[in-house]
């Protein structure tokens, strides 16, 4: 990525001197040759200004290809936390242009949508933490319990507001047009089942059994059952998918998901703790995690620091992370444990 013959290009293509690109720069014709001949690189304050001059990015100015600035972007969205308005404003745009491209417009849309759900995230928290100052400051006021809620994700009685049709109607016509997409047949069903529309959910169901031969058709035989309220039928699948064999790890972290949400901590914890085991590298840190929330809710502080500690240990020997937003997070969570 050699940034001066990058400037060089530019500075060529608009047929600037190297004087009287100094000029608009504020700096001396001699900076600019020291960076076109690469003994130096401009500051990082002034990498804005340039790109801005020139109409590009500021990765452009790196020479990056389309796919290395995608990947730049996405480890900086997973990296930070809120990501100021300037600097919005320059990944949408950045993101846009590279959309405009058909190879790469699929990738970039996914990331514009990345950086839109993390800055919602963000302000999330920062709901979070105003509604707790709202309730305590307003001696609960019922305005106040209700912003908190939200911000939170707390569950909505309202049918009306907690529904999800709309989602319905657009994940089943796209079904319906992309027949072998599991995981989007996956995505309704969850959302199907979750609004106890049983009867649809059983005839995608089939439609799953279909496309996929592994432990997920008889996960969600289960929860359909479960749902149903079908009590013997439940236990008899949950029992024929606990015994299901030669499955990938994730078959282990869903019956851990099954156990905790039955209350069995303890058989919970088994099958997260097998789950990681037969993850192959790099492994996710959502087993551990798992475990962490369930000390928490038990009282068992050790536990769920000890849990804390092994994402720690995860994101640095799998992930190579040792610092950013992902690490701090954890790290807060062990400070306020401590």
């Amino acid at each position: 990525m050699e940034m001066g013959k990058e400037i060089r290009r530019l500075r060529n293509e608009r047929g600037l001197t190297q004087e009287a690109l100094a000029t608009v720069l504020n700096v001396s014709p001699q900076t600019v040759s020291k960076w076109e001949c690469g003994n130096c690189v401009p500051d990082v304050q002034m990498l804005p200004e340039i790109a801005v001059y020139f109409g590009v990015t500021i990765d452009q100015l790196f020479s990056m290809t389309p796919e290395q600035q995608m990947e730049r972007i996405g480890n900086h969205i997973d990296d930070c936390g809120m990501v100021d308005s300037a600097e919005e404003r320059q990944l949408v745009q950045q993101l846009h242009a590279l959309a405009e491209n058909p190879g790469h417009e699929g990738q970039a849309k996914t990331l514009l949508a990345k950086l839109y759900n993390h800055q919602a995230e963000q302000y999330r928290l920062l709901a979070v933490s105003c509604g707790k100052e709202a309730v305590e400051k307003s001696d609960g006021d019922r305005d106040a319990v209700s912003e908190l809620a939200n911000a939170w994700g707390s569950y909505i009685p309202d049918w009306n507001v907690r529904n999800h049709h709309a989602l319905i109607e657009w994940f089943s016509d796209y079904c319906r047009r992309n027949p072998e997409n599991r995981a989007a047949v996956m995505w309704l069903l969850d959302n199907l089942i979750d609004d106890h529309r049983l009867a649809e959910a059983r005839r995608w169901l089939e439609k799953l059994e279909a496309i996929d031969g592994t432990f997920r058709t008889a996960m969600y035989r289960y929860m359909i059952a479960l749902a149903a309220g079908e009590k013997e039928e439940s236990e008899k699948l949950l029992c024929q998918l606990e015994t299901m064999e030669g499955q990938e790890w994730c078959w282990a972290i869903t019956l851990g998901d099954i156990c905790t949400l039955r209350q069995e901590y303890d058989k919970a914890i088994e099958w997260y703790q097998k789950g990681q085991e037969m993850q192959p590298s790099p492994k996710f840190t959502d087993s551990a995690a798992s475990i962490a929330h369930i000390c928490e809710i038990r009282g068992d502080r050790a536990g769920a620091i000890e849990a804390y500690r092994e994402i720690l240990r995860l994101q640095q020997s799998e992930w190579g992370i040792i610092s950013g937003e992902l690490r701090e997070e954890v790290e807060r969570a062990i400070q306020r444990l401590s």
